[in-house]
């Protein structure tokens, strides 16, 4: 039996927390050292740092947040934002991150998947996938890039299978329309994805209530659940999400 794990996600901007809703109007979250810590102790079993400015304001993501939530867990840490080369990701596993997940820079040019798989490893590659609903795609969804800002034309479930036969190790979906809502996670495209790909897949966008957690490994066949603003804001807690889920036969890490 799979094992899903719970994934809490830092959305960085300014050197603090912050938390939207579809990717605006944000709001602080914190301080992203005390929140990694606070996780882990929690039992988070991986962390997310997305530095969502980095693309938006053209630059890298920020290396001294690496370094500084890193030092503080032992958990895995998976950062993305502004990564576009080789380089770029030497630099962040050096700070301290296990993976990075890029997605803008990917959609520019797809071989930077396939040369970073090359270089790390597929363990340590995640390509974050975002749309939004679009009649005109094939499979009803658009990717969207640049923090889900810019469509780009292409179907969003096509380009998951595209980057996973170049070698990611992990998917990270997230559903414009679902971002920050707390509406529940966007079970038709989570769906879309997995049974598109064999490899893990990320919930991501819109978890409210403990019952979207194991909705989305029901039925949107994810395997790893990440969330930010029910953490964030103390609505849930790792534990609750992880009891509830155990208590439906789900195999958890207690």
């Amino acid at each position: 039996m799979t094992v899903v794990k719970i994934m809490p996600c830092l959305d960085m901007k300014n050197g603090r927390v912050v938390k939207g809703i579809h990717f605006v109007d944000l709001k602080d979250a914190g301080d992203p050292v005390e929140n990694a810590a606070f996780y882990q102790r929690e039992g988070a079993d991986e962390l997310a740092m997305l530095d969502i400015a980095a693309t938006l304001e053209n630059r890298k993501t920020r290396l001294e947040w690496v370094k500084s939530v890193s030092s503080v867990i032992k958990i895995p840490l998976t950062v993305g934002g502004g990564i576009s080369s080789l380089e770029d990701i030497d630099l962040l596993l050096a700070a301290g991150a296990n993976n990075v997940s890029m997605n803008s820079a990917a959609v520019k040019r797809p071989d930077l998947v396939k040369e970073a798989v090359k270089k790390f490893g597929s363990a340590r590659i995640t390509v974050a996938v975002d749309a939004r609903r679009n009649k005109v795609m094939p499979s009803g969804f658009e990717l969207v890039v640049s923090g889900g800002t810019l469509p780009v034309g292409k179907d969003a479930i096509a380009w998951a299978k595209e980057c996973e036969a170049r070698g990611a190790g992990v998917i990270l979906p997230t559903s414009m329309d679902g971002d920050g809502t707390q509406a529940g996670y966007d079970l038709e495209f989570t769906r879309a994805i997995a049974d598109a790909v064999k490899v893990p897949v990320v919930a991501s966008g819109g978890a409210g209530k403990l019952h979207d957690f194991f909705d989305a490994v029901k039925d949107g066949g994810a395997s790893i659940l990440l969330a930010a603003s029910v953490f964030h804001y103390r609505i849930l807690s790792i534990r609750q999400v992880k009891e509830c889920l155990r208590g439906k036969g789900v195999s958890v890490l207690l």
